[in-house]
């Protein structure tokens, strides 16, 4: 008679209703055992019983920071649903942020900040520093600059352009709950205010602040820059047009920003003032300085000659202006940048042939040249960037008035032209490239051709002479294979 052998669910049921039968004739205390294995003694933890019914939670048999792997490895897409399945990943989650923009001021002054995001290295408190119009209504215009939003205040004479913000007592306050609570910080981002209160708080408790973002700057508040010892990238912010005036930041402020932030990196000017004074001190005492960016500036004439005492500096970035300096002087008595590598001048207006010389001389050593949406850039301007002979790197972006006869005598001047890139200059035409400039082309190891949304250089290039090898090359082939038919034909 044959019997039917148990299945493996049976084996297994019948062990754990063994298991469990065995469990309540031993005392429960008993949480380890001993397994001997020749002269050597093992010991083994229980491990706490997992529900059977499914309705337990399995993750509370994982520890915070095995649990805070887990979810590290998740996207960020996919975070936020995550923080929403308990209160426990609601605070492992909000651990794992690290970059936050605060919207609400009272998110801030209520403590609750620190407490659902402990972790934070980057912190931005500008859009939540604006103050609501009294009486705003729901349906309020929302002036949008950049990544900020405020909320319109109509009855205002005028409306836009000078946007209120925070008493300074509640900024200063919140300054020192951030000091107190977010001491691994390494980048703040805030709006300046005239005591010094708030920002020497943050320069004792964030010792490892690295970068900071300062808006309506002004002189006064550069006075405590010097206690932020390991401090190497900062923004300074004097006006923003069309959101709010500030009281500027003139050659003093640029002089106390020199001999306070001496280990500076990375230095950005926006909407600032100031003349030669002030750039040169920044020249002389900021000796690790290696990128400057100076964006829609009001500066006096003369300071672009300044420049030459930035003994390190590489990158030289120009956004938003109207001019480059009104009168940069004797051209024989402006110096060179020695260090210069990269230039360059986004949405500026590029009309005055004196200052744009003057620009290229300075930046006479640069391998790599920038010019996007210049307006007014035309052949006889562009010429000048042939001062700087080294070039290797031409990128020219939204030039409409550059044609192809500019753009080839500018290109076969720089023999050390290795990448070259056009995009959307609508007078630089396919028909109208010379043997020359298209020989040019043959040498430089990358090309990006699109002055227009119709262009594809042509592979038949005269100087190129692409078109003309496939050409002999199909014929050819195909007489082999004219051939190869008609002897098999005779063959037949």
């Amino acid at each position: 008679m044959l019997h039917r052998l148990p299945s493996w669910t049976g084996l297994w049921a019948a062990s754990v209703t063994a298991a469990a039968a065995a469990a309540t004739k031993r005392p429960l205390q008993h949480a380890l055992f001993d397994m001997r294995l020749g002269n050597q003694t093992q010991t083994l933890t229980k491990t706490p019983a997992l529900p059977c019914d499914g309705g337990g939670d399995l993750t509370l048999l994982l520890s915070d920071e095995l649990l805070l792997r887990v979810l590290a490895a998740v996207p960020d897409s996919l975070r936020l649903p995550a923080s929403l399945v308990c209160k426990r990943w609601f605070r492992l989650v909000g651990r794992l942020r690290r970059s936050l923009t605060l919207l609400e001021w009272s998110f801030l002054d209520t403590g609750r900040l620190p407490l659902r995001f402990p972790d934070l290295t980057d912190l931005d408190l500008v859009p939540a520093s604006f103050a609501l119009p009294s009486g705003s209504a729901a349906g309020a215009p929302i002036l949008t600059s950049g990544p900020v939003s405020v909320v319109v205040d109509t009855h205002a004479d005028p409306p836009v352009g000078d946007c209120r913000f925070l008493d300074p007592d509640a900024i200063d306050r919140c300054l020192e709950i951030v000091a107190r609570e977010c001491p691994g910080l390494r980048k703040l981002s805030l709006v300046s205010v005239a005591s010094e209160t708030g920002l020497m708080a943050v320069a004792g408790g964030c010792e490892t602040l690295q970068e900071l973002e300062l808006h309506r700057c002004s002189d006064l508040a550069l006075r405590p820059i010097s206690a932020f010892a390991n401090l190497q990238i900062l923004r300074v912010v004097g006006s923003v047009e069309g959101l709010y005036r500030g009281p500027g930041v003139t050659d003093i402020g640029l002089t106390i920003l020199g001999h306070g932030c001496q280990r500076l990196v990375k230095l950005e000017l926006s909407g600032c003032e100031g003349s030669y004074d002030g750039i040169s001190a920044i020249g002389r005492c900021c000796l690790m300085l290696e990128e400057l960016t100076i964006a829609d500036h009001r500066m006096d004439a003369g300071w672009l000659a300044a420049l030459s005492f930035c003994a390190n500096l590489k990158t030289l970035r120009l956004q938003n202006c109207r001019s480059i300096d009104a009168d940069p002087g004797p051209l024989e008595h402006l110096g060179a940048c020695p260090a210069m590598e990269t230039l360059q001048i986004h949405r500026c207006q590029l009309r005055d042939r004196r200052s744009l010389q003057a620009l290229f001389m300075v930046c006479e050593t640069i391998r790599d040249l920038v010019l996007e949406d210049c307006w007014g850039l035309e052949n006889d301007l562009f010429s000048l960037a042939s001062i700087s002979r080294r070039v290797m790197h031409l990128s020219l972006k939204g030039c409409s008035r550059v044609t192809t006869a500019g753009l080839e005598q500018v290109v076969l001047s720089w023999i050390d032209l290795q990448r070259l890139t056009v995009v959307s200059c609508n007078k630089i035409k396919d028909s109208e490239v010379s043997p020359a400039l298209s020989s040019r082309f043959f040498y430089l190891k990358e090309l990006k051709w699109r002055p227009d949304s119709k262009s594809v250089l042509a592979m038949s290039l005269v100087g190129m002479r692409l078109g003309r090898k496939g050409g002999r090359f199909f014929k050819r082939r195909t007489l082999w294979v004219q051939h190869r038919l008609k002897d098999n034909e005779e063959e037949l």
